[in-house]
Protein backbone atom coordinates (compact mmCIF):
# COMPACT_ATOMS: atom_id res chain seq x y z
CA UNK A 1 0.00 0.00 0.00
CA UNK A 2 1.25 3.29 -0.78
CA UNK A 3 2.34 5.72 2.39
CA UNK A 4 4.29 8.28 0.31
CA UNK A 5 4.09 10.20 -2.79
CA UNK A 6 6.92 11.56 -4.12
CA UNK A 7 6.63 14.85 -6.81
CA UNK A 8 8.58 15.58 -9.28
CA UNK A 9 8.13 19.74 -9.82
CA UNK A 10 8.96 21.08 -12.99
CA UNK A 11 6.33 19.83 -15.57
CA UNK A 12 4.52 18.08 -13.01
CA UNK A 13 3.26 20.76 -10.70
CA UNK A 14 4.07 23.69 -12.47
CA UNK A 15 3.67 23.83 -16.10
CA UNK A 16 7.25 25.81 -17.08
CA UNK A 17 9.44 23.51 -18.92
CA UNK A 18 8.59 25.98 -22.39
CA UNK A 19 9.87 28.61 -19.69
CA UNK A 20 13.00 26.95 -18.67
CA UNK A 21 13.75 26.56 -22.52
CA UNK A 22 12.85 30.15 -23.26
CA UNK A 23 15.41 31.43 -19.75
CA UNK A 24 18.03 29.17 -21.14
CA UNK A 25 17.97 30.43 -24.25
CA UNK A 26 18.09 34.09 -23.83
CA UNK A 27 20.99 33.82 -20.85
CA UNK A 28 23.18 31.60 -23.30
CA UNK A 29 22.54 33.21 -26.96
CA UNK A 30 25.21 35.89 -25.95
CA UNK A 31 27.80 33.43 -24.97
CA UNK A 32 26.91 31.60 -28.66
CA UNK A 33 25.23 28.75 -26.85
CA UNK A 34 21.65 28.05 -29.28
CA UNK A 35 19.38 26.25 -27.10
CA UNK A 36 17.11 24.35 -29.50
CA UNK A 37 13.64 22.78 -28.55
CA UNK A 38 15.33 19.20 -29.12
CA UNK A 39 18.65 19.83 -26.92
CA UNK A 40 16.57 21.06 -24.31
CA UNK A 41 13.69 18.16 -24.20
CA UNK A 42 16.38 15.67 -24.87
CA UNK A 43 18.09 17.22 -21.33
CA UNK A 44 14.95 16.28 -19.40
CA UNK A 45 16.19 15.10 -15.83
CA UNK A 46 19.46 17.19 -16.44
CA UNK A 47 19.69 19.93 -13.28
CA UNK A 48 21.10 23.33 -14.14
CA UNK A 49 24.85 22.79 -13.79
CA UNK A 50 24.53 19.76 -15.76
CA UNK A 51 22.63 21.33 -18.84
CA UNK A 52 24.62 24.22 -18.84
CA UNK A 53 28.11 22.45 -18.95
CA UNK A 54 26.75 19.87 -21.53
CA UNK A 55 25.68 23.13 -23.82
CA UNK A 56 28.78 24.73 -23.58
CA UNK A 57 30.75 21.72 -24.40
CA UNK A 58 28.27 20.91 -27.00
CA UNK A 59 29.18 24.51 -28.19
CA UNK A 60 32.92 24.30 -27.68
CA UNK A 61 32.92 26.89 -25.51
CA UNK A 62 34.72 27.73 -22.38
CA UNK A 63 33.08 28.04 -19.29
CA UNK A 64 34.77 29.58 -16.55
CA UNK A 65 33.18 29.09 -12.33
CA UNK A 66 32.73 32.64 -12.92
CA UNK A 67 30.54 32.49 -15.87
CA UNK A 68 28.98 29.14 -14.69
CA UNK A 69 28.01 31.54 -11.31
CA UNK A 70 26.69 34.83 -13.64
CA UNK A 71 24.73 32.28 -15.81
CA UNK A 72 23.28 30.74 -13.34
CA UNK A 73 21.97 33.92 -11.28
CA UNK A 74 20.80 35.08 -14.67
CA UNK A 75 18.53 32.07 -15.74
CA UNK A 76 17.01 32.36 -11.86
CA UNK A 77 16.07 35.76 -12.57
CA UNK A 78 14.84 35.49 -16.27
CA UNK A 79 12.69 32.37 -15.11
CA UNK A 80 11.36 34.36 -12.28
CA UNK A 81 10.52 36.68 -14.83
CA UNK A 82 8.99 34.65 -17.55
CA UNK A 83 6.38 33.04 -14.76
CA UNK A 84 4.49 36.52 -14.67
CA UNK A 85 1.85 37.68 -12.29
CA UNK A 86 -0.10 34.36 -11.76
CA UNK A 87 1.80 31.20 -11.60
CA UNK A 88 1.19 28.46 -14.37
CA UNK A 89 0.07 25.55 -11.76
CA UNK A 90 -0.98 22.67 -13.92
CA UNK A 91 -5.04 22.19 -13.80
CA UNK A 92 -5.92 20.23 -10.31
CA UNK A 93 -2.90 19.97 -9.33
CA UNK A 94 -3.25 21.77 -5.91
CA UNK A 95 -6.38 20.27 -5.15
CA UNK A 96 -4.96 16.53 -5.94
CA UNK A 97 -1.62 17.96 -3.51
CA UNK A 98 -4.72 19.39 -0.80
CA UNK A 99 -6.22 15.99 -0.52
CA UNK A 100 -3.26 13.86 -0.71
CA UNK A 101 -1.40 15.74 2.16
CA UNK A 102 -4.39 14.71 4.24
CA UNK A 103 -3.61 11.04 3.15
CA UNK A 104 -0.09 10.57 2.51
CA UNK A 105 3.08 11.66 3.36
CA UNK A 106 4.35 14.20 0.63
CA UNK A 107 7.46 15.36 -0.95
CA UNK A 108 9.21 17.09 -3.67
CA UNK A 109 12.06 15.70 -5.79
CA UNK A 110 13.48 17.33 -8.40
CA UNK A 111 16.43 18.28 -10.12
CA UNK A 112 15.52 21.95 -10.16
CA UNK A 113 17.67 24.18 -7.22
CA UNK A 114 16.40 24.68 -3.80
CA UNK A 115 15.45 28.24 -4.25
CA UNK A 116 13.73 28.24 -7.59
CA UNK A 117 11.27 25.06 -5.84
CA UNK A 118 11.08 27.41 -2.21
CA UNK A 119 10.48 30.20 -4.84
CA UNK A 120 7.13 29.11 -6.23
CA UNK A 121 5.83 26.99 -3.15
CA UNK A 122 5.96 30.11 -1.23
CA UNK A 123 4.07 31.77 -3.99
CA UNK A 124 1.49 29.16 -4.00
CA UNK A 125 1.28 28.61 -0.57
CA UNK A 126 1.84 25.02 -0.95
CA UNK A 127 5.29 24.81 1.41
CA UNK A 128 3.00 23.13 4.36
CA UNK A 129 1.34 19.99 1.81
CA UNK A 130 5.45 18.60 1.32
CA UNK A 131 7.38 16.73 4.48
CA UNK A 132 10.57 17.02 2.15
CA UNK A 133 12.43 18.51 -0.64
CA UNK A 134 15.07 17.07 -2.63
CA UNK A 135 16.75 19.40 -4.64
CA UNK A 136 19.32 19.61 -6.65
CA UNK A 137 22.03 20.87 -4.61
CA UNK A 138 21.17 17.16 -2.38
CA UNK A 139 22.73 14.87 -4.55
CA UNK A 140 25.56 13.96 -7.35
CA UNK A 141 23.93 12.49 -9.84
CA UNK A 142 20.70 13.60 -12.26
CA UNK A 143 18.17 11.66 -13.08
CA UNK A 144 17.90 8.74 -14.32
CA UNK A 145 20.20 7.97 -11.56
CA UNK A 146 18.13 6.79 -8.10
CA UNK A 147 20.52 9.38 -5.85
CA UNK A 148 17.05 11.83 -5.44
CA UNK A 149 14.64 9.24 -4.82
CA UNK A 150 16.90 7.30 -2.16
CA UNK A 151 17.67 10.77 -1.15
CA UNK A 152 13.84 11.52 -0.64
CA UNK A 153 12.72 8.70 1.21
CA UNK A 154 16.44 8.64 3.55
CA UNK A 155 15.02 12.08 4.63
CA UNK A 156 11.34 10.92 4.90
CA UNK A 157 12.25 8.11 7.24
CA UNK A 158 14.50 10.46 9.30
CA UNK A 159 11.49 12.49 10.05
CA UNK A 160 9.47 9.71 10.96
CA UNK A 161 11.68 8.44 13.34
CA UNK A 162 12.12 11.61 14.80
CA UNK A 163 8.07 11.36 15.01
CA UNK A 164 8.80 7.69 16.71
CA UNK A 165 6.84 6.02 13.62
CA UNK A 166 8.12 3.07 11.83
CA UNK A 167 10.54 3.98 8.41
CA UNK A 168 8.89 3.36 4.95
CA UNK A 169 10.33 0.78 2.45
CA UNK A 170 10.36 2.11 -1.43
CA UNK A 171 7.64 -0.01 -2.24
CA UNK A 172 5.49 1.86 -0.18
CA UNK A 173 6.28 5.27 -2.05
CA UNK A 174 4.72 6.75 -5.49
CA UNK A 175 7.14 8.66 -7.73
CA UNK A 176 4.94 10.79 -10.36
CA UNK A 177 7.01 12.18 -13.33
CA UNK A 178 6.32 13.78 -16.25
CA UNK A 179 9.58 12.30 -17.96
CA UNK A 180 11.42 9.57 -19.06
CA UNK A 181 14.53 9.96 -16.64
CA UNK A 182 12.39 10.73 -13.91
CA UNK A 183 10.61 7.30 -14.19
CA UNK A 184 13.61 5.25 -14.70
CA UNK A 185 14.77 6.97 -11.53
CA UNK A 186 11.81 6.23 -9.66
CA UNK A 187 12.22 2.94 -10.59
CA UNK A 188 15.42 2.25 -10.25
CA UNK A 189 14.69 3.28 -6.81
CA UNK A 190 12.66 0.64 -6.11
CA UNK A 191 8.98 2.94 -6.22
CA UNK A 192 5.88 2.70 -7.99
CA UNK A 193 5.77 5.34 -10.86
CA UNK A 194 3.15 7.20 -12.62
CA UNK A 195 4.02 9.44 -15.48
CA UNK A 196 1.65 11.90 -16.41
CA UNK A 197 1.75 13.27 -20.50
CA UNK A 198 2.15 17.38 -19.19
CA UNK A 199 5.56 16.93 -21.44
CA UNK A 200 6.62 13.97 -23.46
CA UNK A 201 3.62 11.16 -24.88
CA UNK A 202 2.00 8.06 -23.38
CA UNK A 203 4.76 5.86 -25.36
CA UNK A 204 7.76 7.56 -24.26
CA UNK A 205 6.12 7.21 -20.37
CA UNK A 206 5.45 3.81 -20.67
CA UNK A 207 8.20 2.54 -22.41
CA UNK A 208 10.79 3.57 -19.52
CA UNK A 209 8.44 1.68 -17.56
CA UNK A 210 5.74 3.53 -15.96
CA UNK A 211 3.46 1.31 -13.70
CA UNK A 212 0.56 3.99 -14.83
CA UNK A 213 -0.03 6.80 -17.11
CA UNK A 214 -2.03 9.63 -16.13
CA UNK A 215 -3.18 12.63 -18.51
CA UNK A 216 -4.07 14.98 -16.01
CA UNK A 217 -3.79 14.92 -12.24
CA UNK A 218 -7.02 16.67 -12.14
CA UNK A 219 -8.52 13.20 -13.06
CA UNK A 220 -6.90 11.46 -9.73
CA UNK A 221 -8.42 11.16 -6.12
CA UNK A 222 -6.71 9.33 -3.31
CA UNK A 223 -9.51 6.75 -3.66
CA UNK A 224 -8.07 6.05 -7.20
CA UNK A 225 -4.44 6.34 -5.85
CA UNK A 226 -5.20 3.37 -3.32
CA UNK A 227 -7.07 1.31 -6.07
CA UNK A 228 -4.34 1.52 -8.54
CA UNK A 229 -1.46 1.00 -6.44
Amino acid sequence: MIQAIFFDFNGVIIDDEPLQMKAYQEVLAPYGVVVTEELYYGALGMDDSAFVRAMFERAGKQLTKELFISIGRAKTDSHRRLLGDELPLFPGVVTFLKATSRHFSLGIVSMATVEEVGYVLSRARLERLFSIIVSAEDVNRCKPAPDCYSRGLEKLNDKRRLARLLPLLAKECLAIEDSPPGIEAGRAAGMRTMGVTNTVPEAALRAAGADVVAYSLADWTVDAVRLVF
